[in-house]
């Protein structure tokens, strides 16, 4: 396929907002109860096993479920790399101080996802609009009846009505086998939802970033500058011709287990593909000028939120946001088959 500047510059490959042109006028007949119920159309509740959750008045620096980060400071962004995108505003590099911080060593999976949910009986967005977007890759002839059109200009999404985060290709599918992949098809919304349950938060920006290098220095991935270093995989992205073929050399097509390839040198799992990760500042092109350097935590106010990480679905012809100091973002009501996120929690300046 050749990649025009204009292609390679959308992101679209990776994720799509639910605010599409072609699937408004399906939103608008169908309306937000396509599906009153989880039974209606055909999907069963799940049980997961039961866990000890933290409580939001648990103490952050007794958390033993996270990675303890001491902050400080670090340079921020992508310079002058090839491989970058300059409309993303992943530039300036400067250097940002932080604060102490814990985070998850991975993202949020199907099983912890499944124990709020039935702790405080939560429906998704994508539930309440009643569809979510799929690859077309993963649809089966089981699919056909609840296909609701393909995405304008990036035809290998397609709106699939029952499409959520225990049925994630739509009616039919399931995640039995896949309780310890990440959770997707979640918004922002509830991803914050979730985090609050917890006694947690969303990332910024800055603190993903910072996590995310591992303690590598403006490097292009979490362990190096080399992608598969000595020919090994170190992460889950698109091997082959986007969209065409996927050869599943790294040993995945969709979602791998949230703790797949070797974590970082901050112990952290899947920064690069995967999914996309949900953080919490709103997205602006100009923010590493605009923000300050100090525990920045984006604008006020926007229309989007921004997402870091790549997902197994970027490719270096077209997508290569799998680098650590790529950025993306879509609308805070939009979900698809490769959007998760992973948790913080703020930590006391000294630990006792």
């Amino acid at each position: 396929m050749e990649v025009t500047e204009d292609h390679k510059g959308n992101g679209s490959c990776c994720s799509t907002g639910r605010a599409s042109i072609e699937l408004q006028s399906f939103k608008k007949s169908t309306g937000p109860d396509i599906a009153a119920s989880v039974e209606a159309i055909g999907g069963s509740a799940v049980q997961p096993e039961s866990r000890e959750v933290p409580t939001e008045n648990a103490e952050p620096h007794r958390r033993s479920d996270m990675i303890y980060l001491p902050g400080g400071e670090f340079r921020m962004g992508n310079g002058s790399s090839k491989d970058g995108f300059p409309a993303d505003g992943e530039g300036p590099v400067r250097t940002v101080k932080l604060k102490p911080f814990y985070i998850d060593a991975c993202t949020v999976t199907n099983r912890q996802f499944a124990e709020f949910v039935n702790a405080k009986s939560y429906k998704t967005e994508a539930e309440k609009f009643g569809w979510s977007y799929v690859f077309e890759m993963f649809l089966t002839a089981r699919q056909t009846p609840h296909l609701m059109g393909r995405v304008q200009g990036t035809p290998w999404w397609f709106g699939v009505k029952g499409a959520f985060w225990f049925q994630p290709e739509g009616p039919g599918s399931d995640i039995e086998e896949r309780m310890d992949h990440p959770v997707v098809h979640v918004t922002w919304n509830d991803a914050a939802a979730y985090c609050k349950w917890a006694g947690k938060r969303l990332p910024t920006e800055a603190e993903w970033e910072y996590a995310a290098r591992g303690g590598l220095g403006q490097k292009t991935y979490p362990w190096g500058d080399e992608l598969t270093p000595e020919g090994k995989h170190m992460c889950n992205i698109w091997q082959g011709t986007f969209p065409e073929k996927n050869t599943k050399r790294d040993g995945y097509v969709g979602t791998a287990p949230a703790m797949s390839y070797e974590p970082n040198g901050y112990g952290l799992y899947n920064v690069s593909g995967n999914v996309w990760e949900w953080v919490n500042d709103w997205f602006s092109r100009t923010a590493y000028v605009d923000e300050p350097a100090d525990n920045p935590k984006g604008p006020a106010s926007g229309e989007r939120r921004s997402m870091r990480g790549g997902s197994y679905l970027c490719h270096k012809s077209y997508c290569n946001r799998y680098r650590v100091a790529a950025r993306n973002s879509n609308t805070p009501d939009s979900s698809a088959g490769n959007i998760g996120f992973r948790c913080v929690a703020d930590a006391p300046q000294e630990i006792v």
